[in-house]
């Protein structure tokens, strides 16, 4: 059996299909979203899902320590789950802004504390951020949600500089626009509506398997080799 791979945002989208891709490929999975059902009627082999919110920190380290009784230390971590709350400073509500501070930015931390040092004194493993475009760049009515990104492409890349000696890899891929159902989370139905209006000028967003291939793409590399940062969109994205 491969190692484990534990993975955060499971119950949709790209989390999702990080979990199906890695179990084919014969990896033991650990799904944790807050929709437990979602995750076990996937049925996937060897896997254990957990519902639990990625700001909860003993719980998450309850469910990590869990898998990795069964399974082996993790060797690769997936934080992917996030969300996107887009609105106007102005209006926006504070519940909006706090929510995607904690779960975008504390989200990722929680996993990476409960792994990190155990990676680090094994000298192997690689976590993964799955950021956004929106963390190298700002647009219309993302402020606080770019802010949120910006900080996590500035936590991913301090702490590998930081773990770099210890042969741990830290990764952060940046879509681009994303066929998920990230946008759903936004409750301004004029930005939604605009924002779809938009995204038919560009052809639609990337399917969640390219992002997969980008993850894939890095975590196979030798572990002496760190693919930093990938950023993809669709070509006719320009900003």
């Amino acid at each position: 059996m491969k190692k484990l791979v534990v993975i955060t945002g499971a119950s949709s989208g790209i989390g999702m299909d990080l979990a199906k891709s890695f179990s084919n490929e014969g990896h033991p999975v650990l799904m944790i979203a807050r929709r437990k059902e979602i995750m076990e009627n996937l049925n996937l082999p060897e896997s254990i899902s957990k519902s639990v919110d990625v700001v909860d920190y003993e719980n998450m380290e309850k469910a990590i320590r869990e898998a990795e009784e069964k399974y082996g230390k993790t060797d690769l971590l997936v934080n992917c789950a996030g969300v996107m709350l887009l609105g106007h400073p102005d209006t926006q509500s504070y519940e909006e802004w706090e929510r995607m501070i904690d779960v975008n930015v504390k989200g990722i931390l929680t996993g990476t504390k409960v792994v990190l040092k155990d990676m680090m004194e094994r000298n192997e493993g690689t976590i993964i951020n799955i950021s956004s475009i929106a963390g190298r760049k700002t647009f219309d009515n993302h402020s606080v949600y770019c802010g949120s990104k910006f900080a996590v492409h500035a936590i991913t890349e301090s702490m590998r500089k930081e773990v770099s000696d210890k042969n741990v890899r830290i990764i952060v891929i940046s879509p681009g626009v994303v066929e998920t159902n990230l946008l759903s989370h936004t409750t301004d139905e004029e930005i939604k509506d605009n924002y779809n209006d938009w995204k038919k000028s560009i052809e639609s967003g990337l399917d969640v398997k390219q992002i997969t291939d980008c993850v894939m793409f890095a975590y196979k590399q030798p572990q002496s080799v760190c693919v930093r940062e990938i950023v993809i969109a669709k070509t006719k994205q320009a900003d």
